[in-house]
């Protein structure tokens, strides 16, 4: 089984318990079908855990086993915890409490406190930072706002750890947690800042989950409300809970065994923030008769993506890495992932906006075709993105910044959202809707009242932004009004109300540039991971071999986000004319050409850079047919000689087979690199095959090209004239052969790989 990966948001709805085990997979339907006892589920990266846990819920309700108010399903953040609650709504367990940890703790703090404290609860403070600068100016301290950050992240992890301030140094010895400044200072301004909480009569998030354990651990009566009220958990991203939230949980369950925890403790990236995989790895320590199901069928990524996942892996060491999963694309075959090294960083990004350019290019252009919303850079810092910003800009690329202002804080959806509400409220009396056709016309209307047009305004920019943003919420009118064609403009309002409330904003149409860390739990179908070098990746302040391993598992994220398309790279200096002294990351030796296994596999792995012909890869590193030296480029890998070393290529029968792919382009209406890039022209007017075997040989000549293309190539290097039409095996005009654009997929760098006028 398959799932599609650009489903409709909004599926029918399932009308009976057998249907909602359809198309799911066996070990899918294992965790669906295991409604009683503990369960914990091992569920590696794209192997549709979300399905799996949303359908066991589901089933438990249409099989009459849960009541839906009984049931709390937890997550870690509220997109997550919105996908989830939509998800069990459209398969008839719109009851089921989704909820993040903080969430569902805020809701009984808030509704407990006039019991069990009396008055009204106190205000949560959402942004900790001003109140952590006040209170290192009262110790006498003066902190720039990056030491601000690092102070403000050290109190939430011991928070969370259930560190208080005079314990701090301590357990800091105790954790091998290398501080950002003196212990004692960070104490001491911990100390303060929670004074001043108290004074002002305020909380913050971790004293939200400090307080409700509190709560249930001091009221017996209070607690047993709550567990009568809920009776079944699950707990998605189970790796990432810390000591404070698994304390929580246990006050949840109480003596009973209804749990469910779903995770991967090779996507542990949050150990900075106190969460640890050891309640993962040890739940049948504690659960002796738990039922355990591993999910490793990966629906999302190609093979060639996820043998490149596995083999990042099996070079890993640590407790995490003992427990890896194995995964098994269920996926076709996709193009190789890319690794690319470039002089600079400006350099770096003008290639990654050059080759975003061409993947958004239709088909019929000679393109992938594939939409910018499907497109995403993800870095190691965010220090790094200013660089892609203004290369995708130059480049006229519209791109979003993940982790930067909310989606349904941004001005222009604040004004469309409200302008949608008054439409909703007059209903058929609101002339605007009157002649708009079908519920996107009538949202379309609405947002022409706020200057929206349906044609996307010339350029990028701010402009540019604001109608992606409107028009996310056109194509969300779309997919509800075709799964419900009788939904109304109050549908979408409604729908609306509940994404603002958990945050799950609409897809917007723009290359999306983030962190690794934002990007969890998200995927597309070209990810682009840059900046890959040693002192960055693994970034230079992860000392010990804990943190060492949990950039690589960061990089494992990142990999695992990608559908189709990888591409990995690095520049050897900061800028243009600068020294050289970088080196790729450590975590690619043994899976990019031409670099020794640091551990694990060696590099006879499952990618070898600027290599097209799919199954027919290099082994190993590629010496140079010349002299011998290991080749590092992807041009020259093709060529199978470096770039200083003589040519003996036949110049006659190159411009022949210019002259000769010139017209076959014409003929197919593409792009002449669509039927062969310069490059390989050239390894063909190197090596002068003469049989198909050799010709196919040759990097970028894939099976497809060989059939289409293979007898007139052998009849020009023969010398011979061209066999008539019929004996080759052209695509039809305008359709795109099946292994078309290969070379450029694998060779990133070769400037003379443009369409020839």
């Amino acid at each position: 089984m398959t799932t599609a990966p650009h489903a409709s948001p909004f599926p029918p709805s399932p009308h009976s318990a057998d249907a909602v085990l359809d198309g799911l997979d066996p070990e899918q339907r294992a965790v669906a079908t295991t409604l009683q006892g503990p369960v914990c589920v091992l569920a590696g990266a794209g192997t549709g855990k979300t399905r799996a846990i949303t359908h066991r819920i589901a089933y438990g309700v249409h099989s009459g086993v849960y009541r839906p108010a009984t049931v709390l399903a937890v997550t870690f953040t509220q997109r997550a915890a919105g996908e989830m609650r939509g998800r069990l709504r459209q398969l008839g367990a719109g009851g089921v409490q989704t909820r993040t940890f903080h969430a569902a703790a805020l809701r009984q703090l808030q509704f407990f406190w006039p019991r069990a404290v009396g008055g009204d609860p106190p205000r949560l403070v959402e942004k900790k930072i001003p109140l952590v600068a006040e209170a290192a100016s009262r110790c006498r301290l003066r902190l720039e706002r990056l030491e601000l950050r690092d102070v403000t992240s050290e109190i939430e992890w011991a928070k969370v750890t259930q560190v208080t301030p005079e314990d701090y140094p301590a357990a800091l010895v105790k954790s091998g947690r290398e501080a950002p400044r003196d212990p004692a200072q960070t104490s001491q301004v911990y100390a303060t800042y929670e004074q001043l909480k108290r004074d002002r009569g305020v909380i913050d998030f971790e004293d939200v989950l400090l307080l409700t354990v509190g709560m249930l651990t001091d009221r017996y009566d209070i607690a047993e409300t709550v567990r009568r009220q809920y009776q079944h958990f699950v707990v998605d991203e189970y790796q990432d809970v810390s000591p404070l939230q698994q304390r929580l949980l246990h006050l949840w369950l109480g003596d009973r065994d209804s749990l469910c925890v779903v995770g991967d403790a090779s996507q542990t990236i949050y150990s900075f923030t106190g969460a640890t995989p050891e309640y993962l790895l040890t739940f049948r320590t504690r659960h002796p008769d738990a039922t355990l199901v591993k999910l490793v069928r990966d629906y999302r990524s190609t093979p060639q993506v996820v043998h490149l996942a596995n083999g990042l892996l099996a070079q890993a060491s640590g407790r995490a890495a003992e427990h890896r999963l194995e995964l098994v694309s269920q996926r076709s075959p996709g193009p190789e992932p890319v690794f690319a090294e470039h002089p600079d960083e400006p350099a770096e990004a003008e290639a990654v906006a050059r080759r975003i350019r061409e993947l958004l290019t239709p088909r019929e252009e000679g393109g992938a075709g594939v939409p910018a919303s499907e497109v995403a850079v993800l870095y190691r810092a965010n220090s790094q993105s200013e660089t892609y910003e203004q290369a995708l800009s130059d480049a006229g690329v519209p791109y979003q910044l993940r982790g930067a202002e909310r989606f349904f804080d941004r001005p222009e959806i604040r004004q469309a959202v409200l302008a949608l509400r008054g439409a909703a409220r007059a209903g058929g009396n609101d002339r605007v809707l009157a002649d708009a056709d079908g519920l996107a016309g009538q949202v379309g209307a609405v947002l022409a009242t706020t200057g929206w047009t349906p044609e996307p305004p010339a350029g990028s920019g701010a402009v540019r932004d604001r109608w992606e943003s409107l028009r996310s919420l056109v194509r969300l009118a779309e997919d509800l009004g075709r799964a419900r064609p009788d939904a109304v403009l109050g549908d979408l309002v409604a729908e609306l109300e509940e994404r603002i409330a958990a945050q799950h904003a609409p897809t917007v149409e723009g290359v999306t540039l983030a962190s690794l860390h934002a990007a969890k739990g998200l995927e597309w179908d070209a990810v682009f991971l840059v900046g890959l070098t040693d002192g960055m990746l693994p970034i230079t302040h992860a000392k010990t071999p804990e943190q060492v391993e949990e950039e690589r598992r960061l990089l494992y994220v990142g990999v695992t986000r990608a559908r189709h398309h990888l591409s990995l790279s690095w520049a050897l200096a900061r800028s243009p004319g600068g020294r050289a002294g970088r080196r790729p990351s450590r975590f690619l030796d043994g899976l990019r050409p031409g670099s020794a296994a640091g551990g694990g596999r060696g590099a006879s792995g499952s990618v070898e850079r600027g290599t097209g012909a799919r199954g027919r890869k290099p082994r190993g590193p590629v010496p140079c047919r010349v002299c011998g030296r290991t080749l590092t480029e992807a041009t020259e890998i093709k060529l199978r000689r470096c770039a200083e070393c003589p040519s003996t290529m036949d110049e006659a029968l190159f411009e022949r087979l210019r002259e000769w792919r010139l017209d076959r382009a014409r003929e197919l209406k593409r792009p002449p690199y669509a039927v062969f890039t310069d490059v390989t022209l050239m390894a063909i007017a190197e090596t002068l095959p003469g049989t198909e075997r050799q010709l196919a040989g040759i990097s970028g000549v894939g099976p497809h090209k060989l059939r289409q293309f293979g007898a007139d190539v052998l009849a020009l290097c023969a010398g011979e004239p061209l066999p008539a039409p019929d004996a080759a095996d052209p695509a039809p005009a305008g359709e795109p052969a099946p292994d078309a654009g290969t070379d450029d997929e694998m060779v990133e760098q070769v400037t003379s790989e443009t369409p020839e006028k």
